[in-house]
Formats: C-alpha cells, sequence, structure tokens
C-alpha cells in the first residue's frame, strides 16, 4: 500500500458537531454519472438537512427558494430521485407542504404512516434560516 501524508496537516476536518456523509457507493455505484445537476444538487441539500434518520422536513418552498430552482425543476427532480428509489416518496419535507395545503395532523400523520407526535415535532420544529 502507498504511504499517504496529508499535504496541510493543520487543514485536517475534524467533526465537532452534526455532520453529514455521502457514502462512496454514491460514485462506485455510478450515482453521480446518472443524476442530472438538479437531482444531485436536491440530493445532496436533502442528506445535508436531513436528521439523524435520514428526514427532512424543509418545505418545498424553502427549498426551491434555497437551491434556486423553479418550482417544475423541483419537482422533476424529486420524481427523479423517487424513482432511483434514493428517496422516500412521502419524505418528512412533505409535512409542511400538506399542512400549508389545510389537512389537518390527523390527516398528514394517516397519509404519511407517521403518528401524530411526531408529525406535530416536525410542524413546531422552526426550520433553520
Amino acid at each position: 500500500m502507498v504511504a499517504k501524508e496529508a499535504l496541510c496537516p493543520q487543514r485536517i476536518r475534524k467533526i465537532t458537531g452534526s455532520f453529514a456523509f455521502i457514502e462512496h457507493r454514491f460514485l462506485q455505484r455510478g450515482y453521480w454519472g446518472r443524476l442530472g445537476h438538479h437531482e444531485l444538487l436536491l440530493y445532496v441539500f436533502l442528506v445535508l438537512a436531513a436528521d439523524r434518520w435520514g428526514m427532512s422536513y424543509y418545505s418545498y418552498d424553502r427549498i426551491v427558494s434555497l437551491l434556486r430552482l423553479s418550482v417544475e425543476e423541483y419537482i422533476e427532480a424529486r420524481d427523479r430521485l423517487i424513482e432511483a428509489d434514493m428517496i422516500d416518496g412521502q419524505s418528512i419535507f412533505e409535512i409542511h407542504r400538506l399542512r400549508d395545503d389545510g389537512l389537518s395532523v390527523h390527516k398528514i400523520s394517516r397519509l404519511l404512516k407517521l403518528n401524530r407526535k411526531t408529525v406535530v415535532r416536525y410542524l413546531n420544529n422552526p426550520l433553520p434560516r
């Protein structure tokens, strides 16, 4: 094995708080090459925004704003990631959209198959700004 040495040892990363990661499989299994720019952008954002269980609860309008995508670009990217089985079609970030559409906590919990306490927790947790 080749001995490796850091080019700039003082810049070696140290994990001091929360963090996100993308497994090497993402490259090794060809996902990077198969996805378009918007799909990559959305996927990386969702990984960064996810909690410890891999759930993101950003509303689609916040995602669109942060990623500078049109709603159409967002929907297309989201649908491609769902089709590629890279994200769940019932992801937590949909909770806010459903609430904005006027659904009750009870209906959201039934639709997404989550308990009501989880839905309330995500609705009450303010989005990071």
